[in-house]
């Protein structure tokens, strides 16, 4: 199948030359004369590679590229920005927009047709590693399956987490690995015999050491995964208490990352607020009691705080994230 290159330029004659040329090397082309039609035509047809001018009326190259680049629907299409020579401040403004690599004006036929082939393979390395993060996030699903009282538990903790990492005023980026670790954070319950698991009773000694090697396992199995740098440390962590009585390395405070402090909260809530082998759902005025009595010992007192705040105002109410997670059904 023939790689698609978006071209984007405002001068018809630098696009025909760029169409001619690709054309002649065999790739798929589709162009756009500004910012906002490049955009439309990134949805409408999403590409391999967009080959992008920084000089275009309406809405230039720049930020053309910040908007693609903060959209995670499209945040790994690489993005070659068409410069002068030597315009090192426009080279500049486009690191810092994210492009991945720049072309000169005008171009050699050569160095064209390399930096686009090293573009090109960078994309395909990019999404043979979606494809094999997409086949973890199965796996995740497929830990949740094992248990039939934690149905909907990765969606509900998904929007638990997201919502209170952004009344924390996490940054994006931050949020994003907070959601990744909601969604991922048992993973490695997938190396714990599922009798463990689906076990109504206490478990053995035995069987709680068995259990609480699966933060370690969750972080192996994401390790290759290209944000597993922002999400592992919530994975391996997310069973630490504020107090450092908790597991795998018993840290305390603020050695225990926020993404990790904000799972904590949110997986014991919705533990508690829904029915378990072991007990019925508690009501929301029991779990939130339970909460508050382990304020400064299993909970971060500050993030607690924000989100009892949440509940209180009715942002977190169990019966609105159910139906979230209903509306949206996908992890």
């Amino acid at each position: 199948m023939f790689a698609k290159i978006l071209v984007v330029d405002d001068e018809p004659s630098i696009v025909d030359v760029l169409t001619r040329f690709l054309t002649r090397e065999g790739y798929s082309v589709v162009t756009a004369a500004n910012g906002r039609e490049a955009l439309e035509r990134v949805q409408q047809e999403p590409p391999d590679l967009i080959l992008l001018d920084v000089t275009m009326p309406e809405l230039d190259g720049f930020s053309v590229c910040q908007r693609l680049k903060e959209d995670e629907r499209t945040a790994l299409i690489p993005i070659t920005m068409l410069t002068g020579l030597d315009d090192r401040e426009h080279r500049t403004r486009g690191i810092e927009s994210g492009a991945d690599d720049f072309l000169t004006k005008p171009f050699e036929q050569s160095i064209l047709r390399a930096r686009i082939r090293s573009q090109l393979r960078l994309k395909r390395l990019t999404d043979q590693l979606e494809h094999t993060e997409k086949v973890i996030f199965m796996l995740a699903a497929a830990v949740e399956a094992k248990d039939a009282y934690t149905e909907g538990h990765l969606r509900r903790l998904r929007a638990y987490s997201e919502h209170l990492a952004l009344a924390y005023g996490l940054a994006p980026s931050e949020v994003r690995a907070v959601r990744y670790g909601g969604i991922l954070h048992d993973i490695g319950k997938i190396g714990v015999d599922e009798a463990i698991i689906r076990k109504p009773g206490p478990l053995t000694p035995e069987e709680t050491a068995q259990m609480r090697r699966h933060p370690e396992i969750g972080a192996q199995i994401i390790s290759q995964m290209r944000f597993a740098r922002d999400v592992q440390p919530i994975i391996l962590a997310h069973h630490e208490y504020w107090d450092g009585s908790g597991y795998p390395r018993g840290l305390k405070d603020e050695e225990i990352p926020v993404g990790a402090r904000i799972i904590t909260i949110v997986d014991t809530y919705d533990a508690m607020t829904t029915d378990r082998p072991y007990r019925a759902a508690l009501s929301d005025d029991e779990a939130i009691r339970r909460l508050k009595a382990a304020r400064g010992t299993q909970f971060d007192p500050d993030m607690l705080d924000v989100f009892l705040d949440l509940i209180a105002s009715g942002q977190l109410q169990p019966e609105r994230i159910r139906a979230e997670v209903l509306h949206d059904g996908e992890l």
